[in-house]
């Protein structure tokens, strides 16, 4: 099986599995307990938040753990007050965190995106009020890839004293990523999706401002989130980061190259109107691509991938079942029609030349197959 949604989740790392194993088979003692198995457990937790401190570019004290990515940005968003803004592109946990806050009696404004799939700090300029006190903006966008402009937009809401948030789960990891240069006040991640565990998500909390407890209890992660920590995940997740901030560059430049053997292989086993690639000119994570096909749903697409061997998605695996257009993708100006043909292809740190050939294969064999059959069915 040729495995390419690396946007969905990452296969984990051998080295960081095998960490977490040893806590949870050998060393699997309560991080807040005080014996011997007690301690070796919250050694291991302290050492993985400052190695993970240290891949982001925070202080130790301004790291906690979580349960993912959604857990986090539902967290951060308990604290806006007031007014808030954020994108149309945005995921769906942090959408669905700002329907919360205006059910909370907050007020959300939304700003939109060019068929460029950036939201500009000139769009976010005319969007915000003199009242807006949080904006969150994703650094980069789970459907298309496409990198947004954290740091700028962070420099403005800074000098404006404005609480920031982005969602970087598609980010860290994969680019680069500082949260002293992207100037947010907070920042989330996921573990999944850089070769750790399932069940991990990092909160980066700027020192000096507050959130409210998401869970009360014992007191764990600084008082925001009680409850026994996931010893062996927290690790997996610091070894998994580490292992792909050290190897960034070079998988970068071959996840592109991947990319860009796709593509020429599918443009050649294709008419030449079969497909677009969305925001192909944008600045996007290499190896991470959505495309919208001409006359093909992106359902059948993907079953049909499928059954030749080759996992890819037709969008986001948080809103896939769904029968509704991508919310990213309309927003981007797409039909109904063109949302819901698109297949999106995200490779990873383990995938090789051959994968991307067999994707291209897969997916020009069911366009192929889609197109006949429409025609069969008109004659």
């Amino acid at each position: 099986m040729i495995y390419a949604d690396n946007a969905a989740t990452t296969k984990p790392s051998e080295t960081a599995l095998n960490q977490a194993l040893a806590f949870w088979r050998d060393e699997y003692g309560n991080a807040s307990s005080r014996h011997s198995l007690g301690t070796k457990a919250r050694r291991a937790v302290e050492k993985a938040r400052r190695d993970v401190a240290e891949a982001l570019g925070a202080e130790s004290d301004e790291i906690f753990f979580t349960s993912g990515g959604s857990e986090g940005n539902a967290l951060v968003w308990n604290a806006a007050t007031g007014e808030a803004a954020t994108s149309t592109i945005e995921h769906e946990s942090v959408f669905q965190s700002s329907r919360a806050f205006v059910n909370r009696g907050g007020n959300v404004v939304y700003a939109s995106v060019g068929s460029d799939g950036v939201v500009s700090l000139e769009t976010l300029k005319r969007t915000l009020r003199p009242t807006t006190r949080f904006v969150s903006i994703m650094a980069v966008n789970n459907e298309i890839g496409t990198i947004q402009p954290i740091a700028e937009i962070g420099r403005f809401l800074r000098r404006r004293g404005v609480l920031f948030h982005s969602d970087a789960v598609q980010a860290v990891g994969r680019i680069p990523v500082d949260v002293k240069t992207l100037n947010v006040d907070f920042l989330t991640a996921s573990a999944h999706k850089f070769n750790g565990l399932k069940g991990v998500g990092i909160l980066y909390k700027r020192r000096g401002v507050a959130l409210e407890p998401a869970i009360r209890g014992g007191g764990q992660e600084g008082g925001l989130r009680a409850g026994t920590e996931n010893v062996g995940g927290v690790v997996a997740a610091a070894c998994a980061l580490a292992e792909n901030v050290a190897a960034m560059k070079e998988t970068n430049e071959r996840l592109q190259a991947l990319e860009n053997t796709t593509l020429k292989r599918l443009r050649e086993r294709t008419p030449s109107n079969a497909f677009q690639v969305v925001a192909e000119t944008t600045r996007r994570v290499p190896g991470f691509f959505s495309l919208v096909f001409d006359g093909a749903n992106g359902e059948a697409l993907t079953q049909l991938a499928d059954l030749k061997g080759v996992c890819v998605s037709p969008g986001a695996a948080c809103s896939s079942g769904r029968s509704e257009p991508s919310r990213v993708l309309t927003a981007l100006g797409a039909s109904e029609r063109e949302a819901k043909s698109a297949v999106r292809v995200s490779f990873g740190r383990f995938n090789l030349e051959r994968d991307a050939e067999a994707v291209a294969d897969a997916l020009a064999f069911a366009y192929r197959k889609i197109v006949a059959a429409k025609r069969l069915a008109r004659e």
